[in-house]
């Protein structure tokens, strides 16, 4: 059954975030200074979740994360929902244990047997993960939105973050960049199916490779590339580290088709609102490259910062998840400085 669920919101998966400028002024005054011992990471740096010491060698991972429809399949929807939601879990280099529902739904405009399909197709990927729904909350809204609420264990002491980038460190990503492209061509109805294929193909690929860079010392920043795109998170990584990066735009996968969409300028209305929050600070940003390195991402990849002589030991873990063919190729390297810069090709290895 389709009915067009895109066309009940203005955004799309995570394209509907509030810009990072927005979100800033938003979030500012509400970054407490009261000292809680046990929390190891709040909202004081930009990190994927929220870390609490359980303080028997083991720590619990908090996140939440929904959005408004990027397809229009429920069940696929409901996937992919899942499936970003559980990536800020493993992002941290944790386990995944239980999540509950977030669910708004515009009834009377959107059968309810619509939103049943989409909770199966998170339970379906939940499932996969190894973990329940365990319950939720539901209300009535204008446009439908889904998600989930999730909590995760991690051995404390190989808790991974974006703030531990080191200079030389190589910069690796675990699946292309192309979602949001992909997901506007889906919304205009533009799409090919062999490209609608795609989209759904990574976009519901869990990022279970988090969990196991835990216990790789040298993996010294982890996160996912969600909303602001590889720029924008990249960016994070670097503040949060007080380093720089180069990008090289050749060693960048990209999900087949998408230049062609590309051509036709068909990318989300948030891929300028990450260009225009990130352009101060980069450097060599000078053509259309923007449309992918700020293209959201609902459901991306991680995006690894990794020891020169960690390396070899990142590429055996990679290898047994790399589904795409691009998680043991570097993009670039991390530098000295606070800028990113952007060239178009290097040689690595």
């Amino acid at each position: 059954m389709d009915n067009q669920l895109t066309q009940y919101s203005k955004g799309s998966g995570c394209g509907c975030k509030l810009s990072p400028k927005v979100l800033a002024e938003i979030i500012r005054p509400t970054k407490s200074e009261t000292l809680f011992n046990q929390l190891l990471v709040g909202n004081h740096t930009n990190d994927d979740a929220a870390v609490w010491d359980l303080q028997n060698g083991t720590s619990l991972i908090s996140t939440v994360d929904f959005f408004t429809p990027i397809v229009n399949d429920a069940f696929v929807f409901g996937q992919i929902a899942a499936a970003n939601a559980l990536s800020d879990v493993y992002a941290m280099g944790g386990k995944p244990m239980m999540a509950t529902a977030i669910l708004g739904w515009p009834v009377g405009k959107l059968p309810l047997e619509v939103a049943q399909q989409v909770l199966e197709g998170a339970q379906h990927i939940c499932a996969q993960a190894g973990i329940p729904i365990a319950g939720g909350h539901s209300i009535e809204t204008t446009e439908p939105l889904f998600g989930l609420s999730v909590n995760g264990l991690v051995n404390t002491l190989s808790i991974k973050r974006n703030t531990g980038a080191q200079v030389g460190d190589y910069l690796f990503v675990t699946k292309p960049i192309g979602i949001g492209i992909l997901a506007a061509a889906h919304k205009r109805g533009i799409i090919l199916p062999e490209h609608d294929k795609a989209l759904i193909t990574v976009a519901t690929q869990l990022n279970l490779m988090g969990e196991k860079l835990s216990n790789t010392k040298g993996v010294n920043a982890l996160t996912d590339i969600t909303g602001f795109g590889l720029l924008g998170h990249l960016h994070e990584v670097c503040k949060g580290s007080n380093v720089g990066a180069e990008l090289y735009l050749k060693n960048i996968p990209l999900i087949e088709g998408i230049q062609q969409y590309m051509d036709q300028f068909c990318y989300p209305d948030a891929t300028t609102t990450n260009f225009n929050a990130y352009k101060d600070d980069t450097d060599g940003l000078n053509s259309l490259e923007f449309m992918y390195l700020c293209d959201p991402q609902t459901s991306g990849g991680l995006l690894v910062s990794v020891a020169p002589d960690s390396v070899d030991e990142y590429l055996k873990i990679a290898e047994q998840f790399d589904t795409f063919g691009c998680a043991t190729k570097p993009i670039g390297i991390v530098v000295e400085g606070n800028r990113v810069s952007i060239f178009e090709s290097n040689v690595f290895f």
